[in-house]
């Protein structure tokens, strides 16, 4: 038994480079705590965390409410199986369809799994209320995409690190450009063709926020021709962009508003990632009674999914986010970052832009995505005191927990600014 406490980063990094698969390509930074908006390596050093999990810790690390609820759940009942009944997952079920404004939702547990189920509901509604013929239903999807990395969505995916040797794949998926409403409108016009699954905003890909009214257009092109609009808000979710969920548009009310005009509703709403504030593995697919209807018992589930813990911790890290209106803040200090980027952008010859929403940004660095520039960017950021990844090689993230104050927003560009004119010279 080896005791973490003792072991320095470098150990620590050893020790997993030895012992666990190399599907990750981590920063040097061996975290060991979290609070708020920072986080602390084994060594004591302090970091801003501008990553948040991949958007999964919206609510801050270690939120005293969400770990309370756990902690006081888990201290009763844990997980009892879908065999039986069990008294949170009831009152969790009537919190969130009512919180997003849906009929009935089916729990999960991964945002992956969340994707699968999605998929699997959508050509089941295919075939029994559309009238596809069996096994012929497709799923239109966009190009770099990015929805999971179980085997059936990277079936679907134009890039190659995430499908090169892991065939043979999925058929059933039509794949066409984003944020292009003329492919659109050619492909859902395909006689079996059942559901478009999107990104409201491609976050892997590098933050491609689609032009204004792109969303809502889809929704209309889809239900034109009898398809399902699936949106995959794992990441975009609750509160990330400024908005609940980004299919609202810029508006920043907390839950479900009939009276949103800018409100696209999905046929298929995907949810994940910050439906736990990071503190425990819970996803969610909501749908109406028409399409969620086709499934019945036995047809689909999962062990863990709908679990006593996941209800508990899923209905408070929703009230942290209204409670605490952290949608809200979230649109405050996008706004306020993406200002002190463009700013920065008009001293740098190394930034070509800045671009996201709320507080899911990137900045373009002007290098080619071979290039390890924005990868020795974030190194240096790191040792600045700052966490953050790049993505498709040029491209850094930038999304910290919505409990960010403005004080703090600004220490961070404060470093960031630093570290990108430190590498201007």
């Amino acid at each position: 038994m080896i005791e973490n406490k003792t072991l320095s980063s470098e150990e620590l990094i050893k020790l997993e480079d030895k012992h666990g698969a190399h599907n990750y390509h981590p920063l040097p930074a061996v975290l060991a705590k979290g609070d708020g908006v920072y986080v602390w390596d084994v060594e004591g050093k302090q970091y801003f965390d501008f990553l948040s999990a991949y958007s999964a810790v919206n609510q801050g690390h270690c939120h005293p409410a969400i770990v309370g609820a756990m902690s006081k759940q888990a201290e009763t009942l844990t997980l009892t199986s879908r065999a039986f009944y069990n008294d949170v997952l009831g009152p969790y079920e009537k919190f969130i369809t009512e919180y997003f404004g849906f009929d009935k939702v089916l729990p999960m547990n991964t945002g992956a799994e969340a994707v699968e189920t999605a998929i699997k509901l959508c050509r089941k509604w295919a075939y029994e209320k559309k009238g596809i013929d069996e096994n012929k239903a497709q799923i239109i999807v966009c190009d770099n995409n990015f929805h999971g990395r179980t085997t059936t969505i990277v079936s679907f995916s134009n890039d190659p690190v995430a499908n090169k040797n892991f065939g043979p794949f999925t058929p059933g998926f039509i794949r066409i450009p984003y944020n292009d409403l003329a492919e659109v409108e050619r492909a859902v016009q395909g006689e079996n063709v059942a559901g478009f699954l999107v990104e409201p905003i491609q976050g892997e890909a590098g933050v491609m926020v689609p032009d204004e009214g792109y969303i809502k257009k889809v929704k209309e092109i889809c239900e034109k021709h009898g398809v399902l609009f699936i949106a995959d808000e794992v990441q975009t979710g609750i509160g990330r962009t400024g908005a609940l969920l980004r299919v609202c548009g810029d508006c920043s009310c907390e839950g479900h508003c009939e009276k949103q005009s800018t409100y696209t509703e999905p046929d298929i709403l995907i949810l994940g990632k910050a439906l736990s504030g990071g503190a425990y593995p819970v996803s969610a697919v909501l749908a109406n009674d028409t399409v969620m209807e086709v499934i019945k018992p036995g047809q689909h589930g999962s062990t863990f999914g709908g679990n006593p813990v996941a209800g508990a911790v899923g209905m408070a890290a929703l009230n942290v986010i209204r409670d605490e209106k952290l949608t809200q803040n979230a649109r405050r200090l996008g706004d306020i970052f993406r200002d002190r980027m463009n700013k920065m952008i008009e001293k740098s010859e190394l930034v070509n832009l800045v671009r996201g929403k709320g507080l899911l940004n990137a900045i373009v660095i002007n290098d080619g995505e071979e290039s390890s520039t924005a990868w020795d960017i974030c190194v240096k950021l790191k040792e600045n005191g700052l966490l953050a990844k790049p993505t498709h090689g040029n491209i850094i993230r930038f999304a910290p927990p919505l409990v960010m104050t403005e004080e703090q927003l600004h220490e961070c560009c404060d470093i960031i600014e630093k570290t990108i004119l430190e590498f201007e010279k």
